[in-house]
Parts: C-alpha cells; structure tokens; sequence
C-alpha cells in the first residue's frame, strides 16, 4: 500500500491518516464485491395472497371491463384549446404591453386544436353556449386518429 509522506514530527497523524485510507480502501472493496453479485430477492411467504385475482373467465370480463373502465375514466386530464401560435424574440415579448395586440398563425373561422395532455386529438370550431351565452364552446369537427396525431 501507498504511504502518505507527512512533514516530521506528525507521526501519529501520519497513522491516523493511513489508518483512515486503509479503511476507506476496504470500503470501496467491499462495495465492488456488492456490486458483482446479484441483488438478492426477498423472501415472501407462498401461500394464500390478499391480492385480487385478476384472470378473468369468459363470463365476467364484460363486468371486469367496465368495472377497469370506471377506474381509468376517473382519472383527470389536461385538455387545452389552442387557438393558434407566433414566434417573437424575447425582446418584442419583453416590450409587449398592456393594449397590445398578438397575432396568431390562424385565421378567422379556421379550426382550433383539442389538446389532451400535450397531443392533439382533435379539430373544432369555436361556438357560444345556448346553455350561458357569456361562455365559449368548441363544436368538433374532425377527430384525430393516432397515426395522424402530434
């Protein structure tokens, strides 16, 4: 092993510090050796298991199906309607003002995007709601396969 040269008259630090490195060594030995072997697999009980059994006969999968659908339809979403885009530099956003006026790569009357947690699904157009005419809508028009979506 390596000694630590230290000035004279540090001997017992010098041990100290050997001692120290020698130590660390086996250390680090030790985790290499861990780090060969396979991570061992705790040992369960075989038996009798308190988890559902979840293997479905021809006779229940329409009810194990809709009972898994009420689940999955439980689960919210992000859902954004995207009227359109621009690119600016950071100074013209940074000069924007209160009045200002953005314009967007969209037209009057052109469809909007229906976003679902960041992919596009869909394709609508903007109408008011008979319901609350203070409140906007989208009236969809064309819904996105998953080949065409991005």
């Amino acid at each position: 092993m390596n000694q630590v040269n230290a000035p004279a008259g540090t001997g017992d630090d010098e041990e100290d510090l050997n001692r120290a490195i020698d130590e660390l060594r086996g250390v680090l030995h030790e985790g290499e050796e861990a780090a060969d072997e396979p991570a061992a697999i705790p040992d369960f009980p075989v038996g009798e298991s308190a988890a559902p059994d979840f293997t479905l006969g021809q006779a229940d999968g329409d009810a194990a199906e809709a009972a898994g659908s009420g689940v999955i339809m439980g689960i919210p979403v992000d859902v954004q309607i995207v009227l359109g885009s621009t690119e600016m530099q950071v100074s013209e956003l940074m000069s924007l003002r209160k009045g200002a006026t953005v314009a967007l790569d969209r037209r009057i009357g052109e469809p909007v995007d229906v976003v679902v947690n960041g992919r596009k699904i869909a394709r609508g157009e903007i109408t008011v709601l008979e319901s609350d005419p203070s409140r906007f809508g989208i009236r969809l028009t064309e819904i996105i396969s998953n080949s065409k979506a991005s």
